[in-house]
């Protein structure tokens, strides 16, 4: 079997040994004699799959007694409206730093729900750079602070996050969680839709502190986060394969060093293409300011769309898969997270070289 080097944005690759594992294990499940598809989500079975799955996620990421660890639907983007319908109350404003695509979609669901501000962005330098928010003042009427830890379009990347007080500090993190070690006590909540770094799409996870789960009665029962804390992610059925995959995956992770280790492994592999990038005199020509590139997803442009056009199609003639640019800005992009194997970023390095040798 030949694999594809995949460099897709999302949904994104897995690890072989993952998907080799559920392979195995997908006709009988523990030897219980079915999928764990087949089974109910109120079995021991699948309760065992839903703590264990929590307890990796605290275990990799360090996180502190007084957090709940969520698993719920609709991806990252119900969350950009779940957000302001728990955390907005009237009198209060949210405060968002607008940072690319995925920060700017968060803001308008936001601005539906109740009063928002904009208190810094990186529009002008076309969303090539992150904010300096070191100087940063919020009111006490700021609900909370609201920032997208990687822009996966952009290819930028917080290096460090912002102090906020009292302010909670909300982060959608769907393209880079568990890339990097985290300080989870700075956040009062993280989101993050699973198709990037966690496994398949159809759950996301939620790490929210316990004191902004508030009992939100206005709120349709199921855009509560209190039902869902209450219920353990049991209130109705939940994505059962997506999280026992995830369960996989975060297990893969731990196995292979954790945070750290990933972390490492992640930086050598952007460094293998972003050194050609750089070294390329400007046949190729990064995206993102280099203090702010993001190890997750490269992006980076050619002289003419004709040549990104040449490059996409000899680079899928060779195996390569996913290295299209987003449809809404364009150009090329290898998105390189944590299952993206070294080797495969090693013949992305090779193939690149080489086709400015013939185009160049």
């Amino acid at each position: 079997m030949t694999r594809a080097y995949n460099f897709n944005a999302g949904p994104a690759a897995l690890p072989l040994e993952v998907l080799q594992r559920a392979q195995e294990e997908l006709v009988d499940y523990n030897g219980i004699g079915m999928s764990i598809m087949e089974i109910s989500h109120r079995s021991r079975e699948y309760e065992r799959v839903n703590e264990e799955t929590q307890q990796l996620f605290r275990e990799l990421l360090e996180i502190p007694e007084g957090y709940k660890v969520l698993f719920l639907q609709g991806g990252a983007s119900m969350q950009f409206a779940m957000v302001p319908m728990n955390l907005l109350r009237p009198g209060t404003t949210a405060a968002y730093v607008d940072t690319g695509s995925w920060a700017k979609k968060a803001l308008a669901e936001a601005k539906l729900l109740g009063e928002v501000q904009v208190v810094a962005s990186s529009k002008d330098d076309q969303y090539t750079t992150i904010p300096d928010l070191s100087s940063l003042e919020l009111s006490e009427q700021t609900a909370y602070l609201h920032i997208t830890s990687n822009e996966t379009i952009g290819g930028i990347q917080y290096k460090s996050f912002p102090d906020t007080g009292d302010v909670p500090l909300i982060a959608d993190m769907s393209s880079d969680i568990l890339s990097r070690p985290l300080d989870v006590s700075r956040f009062g909540l993280i989101y993050a839709g699973a198709q990037k770094n966690l496994g398949p799409s159809g759950v996301t996870v939620v790490i929210i502190r316990e004191d902004l789960i508030q009992p939100a009665e206005h709120l349709p029962t199921m855009l509560r986060y209190s039902t869902h804390a209450d219920n353990n992610s049991l209130y109705n059925t939940p994505p059962v394969y997506s999280i026992y995959m995830m369960n996989l995956v975060l297990q893969w992770i731990k196995e292979n060093g954790g945070l750290a280790a990933m972390e490492k492994r992640n930086e050598e592999k952007a460094k293998l293409i972003y050194d050609v990038i750089d070294g390329s005199g400007g046949f190729y020509r990064g995206v993102a300011k280099p203090e702010y590139r993001s190890p997750m997803n490269i992006t980076f442009r050619m002289a003419n769309e004709e040549l990104e056009k040449r490059f996409v199609e000899e680079s899928q003639a060779a195996g390569f898969v996913g290295l299209k640019g987003h449809r809404s800005v364009g150009g090329l992009r290898a998105s390189t997270y944590n299952a993206v194997p070294y080797e495969s970023c090693q013949a992305l390095q090779q193939f690149m070289l080489d086709f400015q040798k013939r185009h160049g």
